[in-house]
């Protein structure tokens, strides 16, 4: 029997500890966002420094919340695929496609072409490379960690906690030397916000908040990606919840305090001058201004590992939901093959090529818009099941469920619809336009049910083998 034969049907190995979860969810939280998104956030609140800083902490505690919602569905449920998984037990098998295969055509797999062209553009200008040669490097970056990770899932995952570790060293260079080296007195007050002087009301500044906020959780987005890989962890009833509680409450910790060290170096009307003139990268200057060059230079090779290490973060979790979606009957068979190593792949191999025919585009900005509101809304169904599932497995084990219950919930419920609400009235046509994805992926849904019997997502895909 040939090996392709006889591990077309294998397991996924369970080599992922406690460390590796929480380097996965650091890992692809952690990327180049932070260093730009603050300049957005500032923006949205008319350059409040004390407002854009309540909003981080407002970004962080839903992110939490919804890490704490997440928690409970991997530790009830820890299987491969995570999301899709979940929507179609809790709804229907079509809104687990839709996430999966929305993903596979443009977000997930443009979030690795992003990310690998970012990590090289960021030394374009340093090294007069070509736009040619940026796409070459950038798709020779996506094949090195494709091939990392058919390698075996602890490979990968070795790569993953050294990338951690190194991305966060630029933000804590930025963070002590802005706060305790900075001379700035930055005016925190959240009222400066409203620039007119007029009270806005309750109204007003739930406005404002929320669309400052909605800014900020694309630095937060990642929380969701550690039940993708649940099956191959060793303790995941134990370790999901930890995972996520720990990394997101230090990425909050972080991001806050990153933005305060900022504001304690560069005066708020430099600030001002800055962003109006397109110099978004507010914590690179911040460490040229304190450092010089070689301030520059620590910042710049820890952003881009942290990119690179993203890169491979996304290269080893993404394609675990198209082989979810296979085992369901939604996707290729071939999917479902797990080599030697105990990973799915052909999925890896899928995902990949998708990626490399992305990078191709000249941008994917306009493209990856369109599914920021399916995004928010697909989180937004994810914790609402965590009340379905209640309600339809009550017998379900339940090693952890959410701290707080039921009230934690329904606010981080009421959270999200507000933010989504507040999003298609400040945008209503890029809120509309992702809604074309949606009716995209629902075609390939009843033929990819035809070709391969799609079925709901039994528990025969979670694997209940004890833990080691």
């Amino acid at each position: 029997m040939s090996n392709n034969t006889k591990n077309s049907g294998g397991k996924l190995k369970k080599e992922l500890g406690l460390f590796s979860g929480v380097s996965l969810v650091a890992g692809m939280t952690i990327g180049s966002g932070i260093y730009y998104l603050g300049s957005y956030v500032l923006e949205r609140t008319n350059m409040s420094m004390g407002m854009a800083l309540l909003c981080w902490l407002v970004g962080g505690i839903i992110s939490i919340f919804g890490g704490l919602c997440f928690a409970e569905l991997g530790a009830e449920m820890p299987v491969t695929g995570g999301l899709t998984t979940y929507l179609s037990k809790a709804y229907h098998p079509m809104l687990g496609f839709i996430n999966g295969f929305s993903g596979f055509l443009l977000t997930c797999s443009g979030s690795i072409a992003a990310l690998a062209l970012a990590a090289v553009t960021a030394f374009k200008e340093q090294f007069g490379l070509s736009d040619l040669v940026v796409k070459l490097i950038a798709i020779g970056i996506i094949v090195i960690f494709t091939l990392i990770n058919l390698r075996g899932v602890k490979f990968g995952a070795y790569i993953q906690n050294f990338s951690m570790v190194v991305r966060v060293i630029p933000l804590v260079l930025v963070i002590v030397i802005g706060i305790f080296f900075g001379t700035q007195t930055p005016d925190l007050s959240p009222s400066t916000a409203f620039v007119d002087g007029r009270n806005p009301g309750f109204i007003g500044i739930v406005k404002l908040i929320g669309y400052a906020t909605f800014a900020s959780l694309w630095a937060y987005e990642g929380w969701t990606n550690l039940n993708t890989v649940a099956g191959e962890m060793k303790k995941p009833k134990r370790d999901i919840p930890l995972a996520i509680i720990i990394s997101m409450g230090f990425i909050t910790l972080v991001y806050t305090l990153f933005n305060l060290a900022i504001y304690r170096v560069i005066p708020a009307a430099e600030v001002n001058e800055l962003i109006s003139g397109g110099n978004l990268y507010l914590g690179t200057e911040t460490a040229t201004r304190v450092l010089g060059q070689a301030g520059k230079w620590i910042v710049l090779i820890g952003m881009t590992v942290g990119i690179v290490g993203t890169v491979n973060g996304d290269c080893l979790v993404f394609p675990r939901t198209y082989y979810a979606m296979a085992k369901g009957g939604y996707f290729f068979k071939g999917l479902t093959k797990v080599n030697e190593k105990g990973v799915p792949a052909n999925a890896i191999l899928l995902s990949s090529a998708m990626s490399i025919i992305l990078v191709c585009f000249n941008s994917l900005q306009t493209l990856t818009d369109w599914l920021i509101t399916v995004s928010a809304l697909i989180n937004l169904l994810a914790v609402i099941a965590v009340l379905i599932f209640r309600v339809k497995f009550p017998d379900m084990e339940r090693p952890y469920k959410v701290w707080g219950g039921i009230p934690v919930i329904i606010l981080t419920i009421i959270f999200f619809v507000v933010l989504l609400v507040n999003n298609f009235v400040s945008d209503p046509i890029t809120s509309l336009k992702g809604l074309i994805i949606v009716a995209v992926c629902v075609p390939f849904y009843f033929l990819f049910r035809k070709l391969n019997g799609g079925k709901e997502y039994d528990t025969d895909l979670i694997d209940n083998s004890e833990e080691e």
